[in-house]
């Protein structure tokens, strides 16, 4: 939880990167060994970012050999902490086989030695076991069905059924296409969170798929059967009593979902908001020409995305900190809770909360120092101050 405070930090040499006490008042004979003054300023642990397509000209779905890969993943994660984010999941859009199955072992042999590891907890593959009339900027002919059940889910995307070093930590699919159904429990068995999206599913087809252990909602909204009375689809989910509610990606840039329908998701469930920015390769750079996998795609702005020729929504370029800025002033929710919209909760989901998203003593000491407006003033990994 954030705290209005000169926060001191006891940092033991061999636990250098791990809270290992957070005081607020000194007693005789316990003093810290690094004291950090806040001077007033809201302290608060990283943001995590679990649906980021790429940013500062990297696209993920296109890091396809180990130099890209280095680069890439190296040039997002500095440039993210200029927005408080400490911790992202890089996500891959449909694409064909022979990236699903090269793409997550770069990245696996990428933080499996780098410093990196910090910040990447592993790979969102988004699609292609998702509904064609949902695709959004998704390329058609990268669409599959599981025939053939959890097997060819291992087959794409290169998972093994134990989930021992199971690089694949979030698959989003569309409840509704043939064989998703019956591979949700094995997915969880090994270890991935399932989320449902690019999808036009009803909620017998959503709760069903809750039921069997799928726990997040891609991009609410977005991508999905729109809500009707008497079936409501996969947004329904939202006003469920009969199973836990899962909880829910959004993009709060007021383009992506108006500020109105987060507004009625958050009183539908405030404890199940995930920020998202689904950020694509034109976040933070000038208007121009983008790829987004293998789409040609547009920044015609600085709040929009489109893919070229058609005009559909291609991605964001929305910051996570302008995400927690606007989820504050959409919904009227406290700071506390919009923080936690961007850092425990979305810990929670990835079940890391024992060291990511908290200040919790033995959690890594990711943290930012947030003014008043909820702007990044400063950022520490690992309790390290960093260049911003």
């Amino acid at each position: 939880m954030p705290s209005h405070v000169n926060l001191a930090v006891s940092n033991l040499q061999r636990d250098k990167d791990r809270l290992i006490k957070i005081t607020y008042f000194f007693t005789f004979g316990d003093l810290p060994d690094i004291v950090i003054d806040a001077k007033g300023l809201l302290v608060a642990p990283g943001f995590i970012d679990v649906q980021i397509n790429g940013a500062f000209g990297v696209d993920f779905s296109q890091c396809q050999n180990e130099e890209k890969m280095r680069k890439g993943i190296g040039n997002v994660a500095r440039g993210l902490m200029k927005y408080g984010c400490t911790s992202f999941v890089p996500t891959i859009i449909s694409s064909g086989i022979e990236v699903y199955q090269k793409i997550p072992i770069l990245f696996h042999s990428f933080i499996s030695w780098s410093s990196y590891f910090n910040y990447c907890k592993g790979v969102h593959v988004e699609g292609p076991f998702i509904m064609p009339s949902k695709r959004g900027a998704h390329e058609e002919s990268h669409l599959r069905v599981a025939s053939s059940g959890f097997s060819d889910f291992a087959m794409v995307y290169g998972l093994n059924s134990e989930g021992k070093d199971q690089i694949v930590k979030i698959v989003t699919v569309a409840p509704e296409v043939e064989g998703v159904l019956d591979s949700v429990e094995d997915l969880v068995r090994a270890g991935i969170t399932v989320s449902l999206g690019h999808s036009s599913a009803t909620i017998a087809q959503a709760e069903s798929a809750v039921e069997k252990g799928a726990r997040f909602i891609t991009h609410l909204f977005n991508a999905m059967q729109q809500f009707h009375h008497r079936d409501p689809g996969i947004i329904g989910l939202l006003g469920t009593t009969r199973i836990p509610r899962p909880y829910y990606g959004i993009i709060c840039d007021s383009i992506h979902v108006h500020p109105n329908s987060i507004k009625m998701a958050y009183d539908s469930h405030p404890a199940g908001a995930v920020l998202v920015t689904d950020a694509m390769a034109a976040m933070g750079l000038p208007l121009g020409d983008y790829t987004l996998g293998d789409i040609p795609v547009r920044k015609v702005n600085d709040e929009r995305v489109e893919v070229i020729g058609d005009g559909r929504l291609a991605g964001s370029v929305i910051t996570i900190d302008a995400c927690v800025r606007n989820f504050r002033k959409f919904t009227g929710c406290t700071i506390v809770e919009a923080v936690e919209a961007a850092t425990l909760h979305p810990a929670e989901l990835l079940g890391i909360q024992n060291i990511k998203g908290t200040l919790n003593v033995g959690a890594d000491a990711d943290l930012v120092f947030l003014d008043d407006d909820l702007r990044v003033v400063k950022c520490f990994i690992a309790g390290e101050e960093v260049d911003i």
